[in-house]
């Protein structure tokens, strides 16, 4: 099957796949959200993905998300089993592997990106910017990862 990637994150139904090691447990509801990292500069280090619930005060805050996975980035895609909802997905690539998103006074020094792709030309994206639907059936959600170098 082959995908054609747009500007915004791709979501499509997962159906029966390889099974992976996913963060969470299958079964009592719960749905297969894949994430991967699109537009990576290279494959050094880890790219960190965090999961926040539908709750724009817990977005971005210290102590606000609900699981992460730090994966290599020279494969770079995690899962998760989760309750169907919504969430927002952030997302750095941690080339130095000191589990720190690195930025300057003014700008990051690593990738990052956010699902639905949202904009982040001035600043972090809003909540519903970001916010994305894990629907019964599973999804995956494709974001590119953007340098600011």
């Amino acid at each position: 099957m082959s995908l054609s990637l747009g500007a915004a994150a791709l979501l499509m139904p997962v159906s029966a796949q390889a099974s992976e090691a996913c963060e969470g447990v299958p079964g009592n509801g719960n749905a297969k959200l894949i994430v991967e990292a699109t537009a990576m500069h290279n494959a050094v280090g880890e790219v960190a993905f965090t999961l926040y619930p539908d709750d724009k005060k817990r977005f971005l805050a210290k102590g606000g998300k609900l699981a992460r996975a730090r994966v290599s980035a020279a494969s770079p895609h995690a899962c998760f089993w989760l309750k169907p909802g919504h969430y927002a997905i952030a997302q750095y690539h941690d080339e130095n592997s000191d589990h720190d998103f690195n930025r300057t006074l003014f700008a990051p020094k690593e990738g990052f990106g956010f699902s639905n792709d949202a904009p982040t030309s001035i600043g972090l994206p809003s909540f519903e910017a970001v916010r994305t639907a894990l629907p019964a059936t599973g999804t995956i959600v494709r974001m590119k990862m953007r340098y600011r170098r």
